[in-house]
């Protein structure tokens, strides 16, 4: 009697024929968890704190789209001038978000000078009172 010694395991794991090489490593595919697990850990190591309340986010590109985030979830290093917002985007054009988006344009623009109002330079140079070459040649005598 002839005993065959391979169970039919280790034959679905050849590739080829009864001569060829076992596959040395089987394929595991990563799912969207685990990057979603190491960009937590790498914002841990950032310092990231979570900002509630954000209700919307919009990112308008230079070619007049808008990235737009419903409900994200923002978080951010101010000290680091870094912020991360995760959720659902929907990539639309400036004319279907632009009656919202100049509400938040219009409550920005108070804090922006208008252009009635002329601007006051704080900075500006002093005009010399004293001589100062005489006031050298004073005191190297």
């Amino acid at each position: 009697a002839v005993v065959s010694t391979q169970s039919t395991g280790q034959q679905n794991v050849r590739i080829g024929g009864k001569g060829t090489a076992r596959r040395k490593k089987k394929i595991i595919h990563k799912t969207a968890g685990t990057d979603d697990k190491k960009l937590q850990t790498t914002l841990k190591k950032l310092q990231c704190n979570n900002i509630p309340g954000i209700e919307e986010v919009n990112i308008i590109r230079d070619d007049s789209t808008v990235i737009h985030f419903t409900n994200p979830k923002v978080q951010a290093t101010v000290g680091a001038n870094t912020f991360a917002i995760s959720g659902n985007a929907e990539h639309k054009s400036i004319t279907d978000l632009f009656p919202g988006i100049l509400n938040q344009l219009v409550g920005m623009s108070s804090s922006l000078p208008s252009k009635s109002k002329p601007v006051v330079d704080d900075d500006e140079v002093p005009a010399l009172v004293e001589d100062f070459d005489e006031a050298s040649k004073t005191e190297a005598v």
